[in-house]
């Protein structure tokens, strides 16, 4: 082999691999893009978690008004079970 065909040799060598290291460049760029997209997306709906257990807090205090609602509503029933003759006690 001449020197000349050794060099087109490596050129055409040197250029397949030019073009592997472009293709795989070009996948991680991809790659990279889906990922950012994609936390993103879970960045949302984190803050959208966040947002819809703000007034937790609330839980207890509408759960003991509930409750008291409810109590009243039994007395209430009681009562007029009783008048009416409908429930006994």
């Amino acid at each position: 082999m001449s020197t000349e065909t050794l060099w087109w040799i490596a050129l055409a060598a040197g250029l397949v691999v030019l073009l592997v290291v472009v293709a795989l460049l070009s996948l991680l760029i991809r790659y990279v893009q889906v990922i950012d997209r994609r936390v993103g997306g879970i960045r949302d709906t984190l803050h959208g978690a966040e947002a819809n257990t703000a007034d937790t807090a609330l839980i207890p205090v509408t759960a003991s008004r509930v409750d008291a609602v409810l109590a009243e509503g039994l007395e209430h029933h009681l009562f007029l079970g009783r008048v009416l003759g409908k429930v006994k006690s």
